[in-house]
């Protein structure tokens, strides 16, 4: 069974986070075996025409790569490093943190936590004054 339906449903999430002005960060974690890349990190960022875009920096052991991309763009970037190293994608809210993991047999997941963060990212709370 493929897991990218529940990786889908895990994207409408990141979605309804930024729609409802939650949302603090996403990251991909948790590689199979020792890889070269270690982390990607993802976060809204406002160009100066006050439009969002998601900035995506994968940390490699010696260097981090940034690249912007739509909301829309974001969802296939993030997806093509699932299982390929990565085994989580861990959203963080306000309101929750919401955890994708594939286990052995790369089944996909999502489970539900306390929130870590209080409050939401500079970004979001930028457009939440201007009313973006």
């Amino acid at each position: 069974m493929s897991y990218e339906p529940i990786f889908a449903l895990f994207w409408e999430r990141v979605k309804q986070s930024i729609q409802d002005k939650t949302f603090a960060k996403l990251t991909l974690a948790k590689t199979i075996g020792d890889t070269e890349i270690k982390n990607v990190y993802v976060r809204p960022v406002l160009l100066e025409n006050d439009m969002m875009k998601m900035s995506v920096i994968a940390r490699y052991k010696t260097e981090e790569i940034e690249s912007f991309h739509s909301l829309e763009d974001t969802y296939p970037v993030l997806f093509s490093y699932m299982n390929n190293p990565f085994l989580s994608a861990l959203l963080f809210t306000t309101e929750n943190d919401v955890v994708f993991k594939l286990n052995k047999k790369r089944a996909g997941s999502i489970t539900e936590q306390a929130p870590t963060f209080k409050s939401a990212s500079d970004v979001i709370l930028e457009m939440k004054e201007k009313g973006i």
